[in-house]
């Protein structure tokens, strides 16, 4: 038995490093397992055609605690002065969302 005022011994320290550095090392390697076939497949709307010098205007974001339904009408109607491609709206529709609502 070791006893010390100073701590656990290096040995056993390192030993919990190392513990630690393997379990994230095979979650990594978990993650390989994950293959997708196209980047395609990972976007929101796919073959959206986003306009050269686009530029998504200002807004408040919808942090989940108004109304959804007016924050929708808000949001649709100011892109709407810039855009009416259906497929554009809903691409950059997350970023008028914070916090919760994000998620």
């Amino acid at each position: 038995m070791f006893l010390s005022a100073g701590g656990p011994p290096r040995a056993v320290e390192g030993k919990g490093k190392l513990d630690l550095i393997e379990e994230i090392l095979r979650a990594v390697e978990r993650f390989g397992d994950y293959r997708f076939t196209d980047m395609a497949d990972l976007c929101l709307v796919s073959d959206v055609v986003i306009p050269p010098k686009f530029k998504v205007p200002d807004f408040d974001r919808y942090k989940g605690t108004t109304c959804p339904k007016n924050h929708l009408k808000m949001y649709c109607r100011k892109m709407g002065a810039y855009s009416r491609d259906e497929k554009l709206l809903m691409h950059f529709f997350q970023d008028s969302l914070a916090r919760v609502a994000v998620i």
